[in-house]
């Protein structure tokens, strides 16, 4: 089945506003894949007209300020825009990716151990690849290796 296959057959899954995935029904199944999608689709959403408002904003603002100070200050607080911009841009890949995994019935499922992710940690973040179990000990890894 291709990826534009599943996303018809998606589209025809009826979600009320109220739902949110719970641990009595099956793991991932239709509605909870249903549900992350559009979650992850508004997310993307909300950065790409982020993004476009940044866009517009920065091509709008063609200040000269007299003033070192200012023009500082200007230039620090587009610097900072654009950093927030291309963390974005990089999150939009995770989206994507989240999205994909949907699609090829790998979403949800741990990277590491193959373990369910909680439902509570894929709410807090629908791109999370590792169970909670499996982050902190990829970041305690981390601290190890970055404290040698």
């Amino acid at each position: 089945m291709t990826a534009a296959v599943g996303k018809i057959i998606s589209s025809k899954i009826v979600l009320d506003e109220s739902y949110r995935p719970s641990d009595d029904e099956p793991f991932m199944n239709e509605r909870q894949r249903e549900y992350f999608r559009r979650k992850l689709l508004d997310w993307k959403e909300d950065i790409l007209r982020e993004a476009r408002e940044t866009i517009a904003a920065l091509q709008s603002e063609n200040e000269n300020h007299p003033d070192l100070a200012d023009r500082a200050s200007s230039e620090t607080d587009r610097a900072i825009e654009l950093r927030a911009r291309d963390r974005q841009r990089k999150l939009i890949a995770k989206i994507d990716s989240a999205m994909a995994r949907i699609d090829d019935g790998t979403y949800g499922f741990c990277e590491e151990t193959g373990e369910p992710i909680s439902l509570r940690r894929l709410e807090a973040r629908p791109i999370a690849t590792l169970s909670l179990e499996a982050q902190e000990r990829h970041e305690r890894n981390e601290r190890v290796y970055r404290d040698d």
